[in-house]
């Protein structure tokens, strides 16, 4: 589900689950998730223009995507 830019403030802008963001919630911000765990700025960056600075993203989003899993070495043959 992608949110809209009409989403709550409690929806996170790249997927539309909950943010679970403390200030959308009215609590104090420092004791938001953001403040204790690193934002990838690569998903920040993810975002659309109109999205980015108006709503907290959640934690899974936050996080950097998934590495690329790296290929298999290349099987050579035996040496003659």
């Amino acid at each position: 589900m992608n949110a809209s830019p009409s989403s709550p403030p409690g929806a996170c802008p790249a997927c539309g689950q909950s943010n679970q963001c403390a200030m959308a919630s009215g609590a104090d911000p420092q004791g938001c998730w953001c403040m204790q765990v690193p934002v990838s700025r690569a998903a920040l960056a993810r975002l659309p223009a109109q999205e980015r600075g108006q709503r907290c993203i959640c934690p899974v989003c936050a996080r950097e995507s998934d590495p690329v899993p790296v290929a298999a070495p290349a099987q050579h043959p035996a040496p003659l």
